[in-house]
């Protein structure tokens, strides 16, 4: 179970829109004359509940990662004529715990303030986009109860065509259409922040979930590709103006919509449920290193991990596996294994993920014309705060056999952000953001200098390793 406190996140949004207002104004900056436009980019999936006449929640919000819900999932599977893949034609995705329509149907199961809020026409759902601007525009005086189509695309509620919310699937589900909030697109005047806040009046014109504001971030135009390094890992490729169906284990989704009447861009995406959280565990739960940034020095003291594969499936496997039934393993461990090994196999476990979902996103995006041919063209371009660590940058580019780009700024997601709020109020135009000369001037680029043969064996290696994992979640306890 991973849950947040709603109002701990929005006491934390306070605190940070105070900061962020007195540290520009010491660096000489006046926000009074100077502050155009808000925009905002959050963590995804993750569904709140809440009162429409307390504004209080209803229940905890439960994170996307989140694993409480398989049951919900396995019983949903048994019943629907189209098992896992029922709902994929019309909104993307795979029943699975990771979006939020299962957190909601598991909270109208088992959380009676819920039932009765819902009974009585006062529950709001959203996710933490929602939850934000509903409190920022307002609250229980007005506050506005929207979402925008990238955090729509996550719930496993919109229709991708429509972009409006599926009504066979609420009525499968039995979800009310009257819960779920308007939405929008990614880049236009949403409302105006309310009083109680460090500002108020200045529009929010920008909302992107965090992927698709590091997406735009990148600047990824069709066939260009991004992954995120942060407590999970997130790949997507920017598709163009066409859904495209995986067939090798990704979600369709949406890429960003920049304006009302703008063109949809599309996006293959492959999640990795953990990544970061590999490097937070050695730290917490082992004590192998006692900072995450500690990891890159003990993995440096061997050239390699002296065969120990690493799979962090701590809570399932995401893309392109899909195996809830999957639990962590580390393998080929001797007696000459040491922490170093085991820190620079959780580094390759990362990589190796991330290869898996590029891999698989390339065959699908060549198969559909997207790209002409998976190796030529091909460069990733990486953001997040584990792209500080260089070794795990090479490692990256070894483990693909293609360059990967890292920007001189690695907060690529709250640029996205600024940027979809300045384009709406006339600040950027588009051409400015997808003009990709002037910033790889100051990227820094790692290439491959791992040779093929011994790249193809790991990556057999690594698939033994991954194949170990599965119908493990029954272990006895």
């Amino acid at each position: 179970w991973v849950e947040h406190e709603p109002m701990e996140i929005l006491e934390s949004v306070r605190v940070c829109m105070a900061k962020a207002l007195d540290k520009a104004t010491a660096d000489g900056h006046n926000v009074d004359s100077g502050l155009k436009a808000i925009g905002l980019t959050n963590q995804r999936e993750t569904t709140v509940l809440w009162s429409k006449s307390t504004g209080c929640p209803l229940y905890n919000a439960i994170v996307w990662m989140d694993a409480r819900t398989s049951s919900v999932c396995r019983k949903l599977e048994k019943e629907l004529p189209g098992g896992k893949t029922h709902f994929l034609e019309a909104v993307g995705l795979p029943i699975s715990t990771y979006f939020s329509a299962v957190k909601l149907l598991w909270m109208m199961e088992n959380v009676d303030a819920v039932k009765e809020a819902i009974k009585k026409g006062d529950a709001l759902f959203g996710t933490i986009d929602t939850w934000l601007i509903w409190n920022l525009t307002g609250g229980v005086n007005g506050g506005l109860h929207v979402t925008d189509v990238s955090n729509a695309s996550r719930t496993m509620l919109m229709n991708l065509k429509t972009l409006d919310w599926d009504k066979p699937t609420l009525e499968t589900l039995g979800i009310p259409a009257e819960i779920l909030p308007k939405i929008v697109s990614n880049s236009e005047i949403i409302g105006k922040i309310g009083k109680g806040w460090p500002i108020t009046g200045i529009p929010i014109s920008g909302c992107l979930g965090d992927q698709h504001a590091a997406m735009l971030g990148q600047a990824c135009k069709k066939g260009e590709a991004k992954s995120t390094y942060g407590t999970g890992a997130f790949i997507l490729m920017n598709t163009g103006e066409e859904v495209v169906k995986s067939k090798h284990g990704l979600l369709s989704t949406l890429a960003f919509k920049l304006g009302p009447k703008a063109p949809t861009n599309y996006a293959l995406e492959g999640s990795i449920a953990i990544a970061g959280a590999a490097v937070q565990w050695l730290r917490d739960s082992l004590g192998i290193i006692s900072s995450a940034s500690e990891i890159e020095e003990l993995a440096l003291q061997v050239n390699s991990t002296g065969g120990v594969y690493f799979v962090p499936a701590f809570n399932g496997l995401f893309a392109p596996w899909w195996r809830d039934d999957a639990r962590g393993v580390c393998i080929g461990i001797t007696r000459f294994t040491s922490k170093a090994h085991i820190a620079r196999a959780v580094l390759e476990s990362m990589c190796f993920q991330v290869k898996d979902v590029l891999d698989s996103m390339q065959k699908d995006a060549v198969e559909k014309g997207v790209i002409k041919d998976a190796k030529s063209e091909f460069l990733l371009r990486v953001d997040g705060g584990a792209t500080v660590n260089n070794l795990l940058m090479q490692i990256q580019a070894d483990l693909l056999g293609s360059p990967v780009i890292r920007p001189a700024d690695i907060e690529t997601t709250a640029l996205g952000a600024a940027f979809a709020a300045g384009l709406a109020i006339g600040v950027f135009k588009e051409e400015e953001i997808f003009d990709s000369g002037e910033r790889t001037k100051t990227s820094t680029t790692f290439k491959p200098v791992l040779n093929e043969e011994f790249r193809k064996k790991k990556a057999e290696s690594w698939c033994r390793a991954v194949e170990r994992t599965f119908n493990l979640a029954d272990l006895s306890l």
